[in-house]
């Protein structure tokens, strides 16, 4: 059974879609769009007393500047009371429409501020080991990765 605080921020996720997250003036750095909405959706709707989006696509056989691979660290007080996999419901559902579109992998550490004020470790990702990063063909594609 979902919390009715669950579905309370539920309403607060039908607020203007991505393209909005891309405003010019004042808005989300247009440099890196994809990563600005994540950023503002989680913003609004979890009001995190700590937020990073950490973009990791450069570790992966993806093309140079694509944004598609994201670990999401946040401490909020929306998650005290949650189990772990409702508070990773809660940051998917947040994130519905990156991740119907341009995000293929979402690593997420969600924490209660206390959680996190006891002990304020961000994970590293590991080295990506599989996909077509090692295959030969694929350079012409995403370019030589170091």
């Amino acid at each position: 059974m979902v919390p009715s605080r669950l579905l309370s921020l539920h309403r607060l996720l039908r607020w203007p879609s991505l393209a909005a997250a891309y405003s010019a003036g004042g808005g989300p750095s247009m440099e890196k769009p994809v990563e600005s909405a994540i950023r503002a959706k989680l913003q609004e709707a979890l009001q995190p007393v700590h937020l990073e989006v950490i973009d990791d696509s450069h570790m992966h056989a993806v093309p140079r500047g694509a944004e598609t691979h994201f670990r999401v660290v946040v401490a909020s007080r929306c998650f005290e009371g949650l189990p772990l996999i409702h508070r990773h419901r809660l940051v998917n559902d947040i994130l519905q429409e990156e991740l119907a579109g341009p995000v293929h992998a979402l690593s997420i550490q969600a924490k209660t501020p206390q959680q996190w004020e006891k002990n304020p470790v961000v994970v590293q990702s590991p080295e990506c080991l599989g996909g077509s990063k090692h295959d030969p063909h694929m350079v012409g594609k995403v370019g030589k990765r170091d």
